[in-house]
């Protein structure tokens, strides 16, 4: 009987494990079809994340239909953060080394252009549109720039699984990443609409000059102005007045060489001029005439500018607009180009006032209030850094810097010129005893030829006087601009309706302005004026001056700022949009220059308006 129980129990033993076993077989194996299915159909609607050069997996988040990011890294290190309103299907980031760097440099960020310079490059928005497949795309080398965009044509709508590749460095920047360093299809072109194009012109014009600088002056050695291209000798810095690097001995007539050499770095050149939105004449026009300006005639001056435009005339670039989309820079001021008459005693020549002139724009340091042909840049200063962080450095050196003297002049008298308001200044200045710092510009000692003594004193004023001089302008408004010295102008036409490119429109916000006829008749005190400016006001004008110091400054030709727009990138982009004005105008058959009447050209520059004005009796023309 023990037997046959023995037996029974195993033969129930054996059946349940049969059935125990069948079980398990048939749920493992209904798990693995249900896993297999799900992990082998194709996800709709949520964007894939590959790494060039890299094999880790990424994770990501789904934001919604269509909005997810993820940031660069490993797998275990990813980090995602929510986007909002932007319609990204694939961020595709090379090199693992960009992870600490991408924080900074995210086009997701929420950033302004005004605080790095990247313009636009907050507001990226790629659509499954407007990118491009890269499922082929061969690996590039590290740390380099790399945008890769496209709008597709219509044939092309089956491109479903496109990706942005976005490869990040630290020098990242719309404005300064060449061209050759870029991936960009035919379809979308970052130089559209900047190409330039340089003639080439005879060397008589621009390079023989600076072989023969010993002829330029008369009486200034402009071979060693002409130096380090065109930025002059390295200046010492024995009394730590500057920084350690970046400062020159620069001429204040250097512009056109400096200028020329900042466009041969230019990112957007072109050798086909018919893809230029302008084209840039390197002619050292203001180096030509200071040969003549002193004993000589009036063939002698007109002599080059004369044969300049008739060189032009007969180019295929001239006849495309004749010559409206052409530029040129004029290192010194208009009058030097504005001769009326012909008798050898007139001043300058006639290069501005020549047909094929008036239909170029000419930049010059000083632009004539009742001419339109003309536009003012900035007199070149004795910084011309060489990357950001020395921009960066001197401005917030500047902030805190002491500030002894409470307004301060640097100039000499004008006794030949009699509304000149400089002997006033000299002798309000003298009697405010302590709260004015007076440097004399004048005598056998002349202390104002040295950089160090008028950067001093100016890094030392809250105020820096800058009545006009020989003409409306001075070099030495961008010098105290450098210094973070509040600019105290006397008449308009010395800042306000000259560099409209490149200072606020608004110029209570940097600058005081004080009317040079109370001054004249002893009825203004300046230090009176000055002192009624609240302290809170007064520490935000200075804010703003030292924030305006990139924009005045001509960066190091051989070098390359990259999230900082200087004088030079300023300059281009003002050129550029009013070339495009005039395109447009004469595609309409229309002259915006006919609705005013030229002498009127100060107020149509800075108001577009032609009503009654405040500084009407600035610019009346007797």
């Amino acid at each position: 009987m023990r037997l046959y129980c023995e037996a029974m129990d195993r033969s129930i033993i054996g059946k349940g494990r049969i059935k125990s076993w069948f079980v398990v077989l048939a749920s493992f194996l209904m798990w693995f079809f249900l896993i297999y299915y799900y992990y082998s159909a194709p996800v709709v609607g949520k964007p894939r994340v590959t790494f060039i050069g890299d094999n880790n997996s990424a994770n990501f988040v789904n934001l919604g239909d269509s909005n997810s990011v993820l940031l660069p890294g490993n797998s275990n290190e990813s980090v995602v953060e929510p986007v909002k309103d932007i319609n990204v299907k694939d961020v595709v980031v090379k090199n693992k080394d960009a992870t600490k760097k991408w924080n900074k440099y995210n086009p997701f960020n929420n950033f302004s252009a005004g605080d790095y310079g990247l313009e636009n490059f907050d507001h990226v928005v790629v659509s499954e549109r407007q990118v491009v497949h890269l499922n082929n795309q061969t690996h590039l080398p590290e740390k380099e720039v790399e945008f890769v965009s496209r709008v597709p044509n219509s044939e092309n709508k089956e491109e479903s699984d496109n990706e942005v590749t976005i490869s990040q460095n630290e020098n990242i920047t719309k404005e300064t990443s060449r061209k050759d360093d870029m991936v960009v299809d035919s379809d979308f072109d970052l130089c559209l609409g900047r190409y330039i194009y340089v003639h080439d012109l005879p060397s008589r014009f621009n390079e023989d000059l600076l072989k023969h600088c010993k002829l330029l002056s008369n009486w200034t050695d402009m071979c060693l102005f002409t130096s380090n291209m065109g930025l002059g000798p390295h200046l010492p810095n024995f009394d730590r007045v500057y920084s350690k690097t970046g400062w020159f001995a620069t001429n204040q007539f250097s512009l056109e060489v400096i200028f020329h050499n900042r466009m041969k770095q230019y990112n957007c050149l072109t050798n086909d001029s018919s893809l230029a939105s302008a084209i840039f004449v390197p002619y050292y026009a203001g180096l030509d005439v200071s040969r003549h300006l002193w004993y000589s005639n009036t063939s002698m001056r007109d002599a080059a500018s004369l044969e300049l435009v008739k060189w032009l005339r007969e180019k295929p670039e001239w006849k495309k607009m004749w010559g409206r989309d052409h530029f040129l820079v004029a290192g010194r001021i208009t009058w030097d180009f504005r001769r009326l008459g012909e008798k050898d005693s007139d001043w300058g020549n006639k290069l501005m006032l020549l047909p094929e002139s008036r239909n170029m724009t000419t930049l010059v340091i000083e632009s004539s209030p009742w001419d339109n042909n003309d536009f003012a840049i900035p007199y070149p200063t004795y910084f011309h850094p060489s990357n950001d962080n020395e921009v960066f450095q001197w401005q917030h050196r500047m902030r805190r810097q002491k500030r002894r003297y409470f307004f301060s002049f640097a100039g000499a008298p004008r006794p030949n010129l009699q509304d000149s308001i400089r002997n006033e200044i000299i002798d309000q200045c003298r009697a405010s005893r302590r709260k004015c710092r007076l440097l004399e510009c004048s005598g056998r000692v002349n202390k104002c030829y040295k950089p160090v003594y008028v950067m001093k004193m100016f890094q030392s004023s809250v105020f820096c006087l800058q009545p006009p001089g020989d003409s409306f302008t001075r070099r030495s408004a961008f010098d105290s601009i450098l210094a973070g010295c509040i600019p105290v102008f006397f008449h308009p036409g010395s800042a306000y309706v000259q560099y409209l490119w490149h200072l606020p429109k608004d110029y209570t916000k940097y600058s005081v302005l004080i009317p040079a006829n109370g001054v004249k008749n002893g009825k203004v005190s300046i230090e009176k004026i000055l002192l009624r400016i609240p302290k809170e006001k007064v520490r935000a004008m200075r804010e703003e001056v030292i924030r305006q110091i990139p924009r005045v400054i001509y960066a190091d030709p051989r070098s390359r700022l990259v999230t900082i727009e200087d004088a030079f990138d300023t300059t281009v982009k003002g050129v550029l949009e009013r070339v495009e004005t005039i395109r447009m105008e004469m595609r309409e058959g229309k002259n915006s220059s006919f609705n005013y009447p030229e002498e009127l050209s100060w107020k149509y520059n800075s108001f577009g308006t032609l009503g009654e004005h405040e500084w009407d009796p600035f610019f009346a023309r007797t």
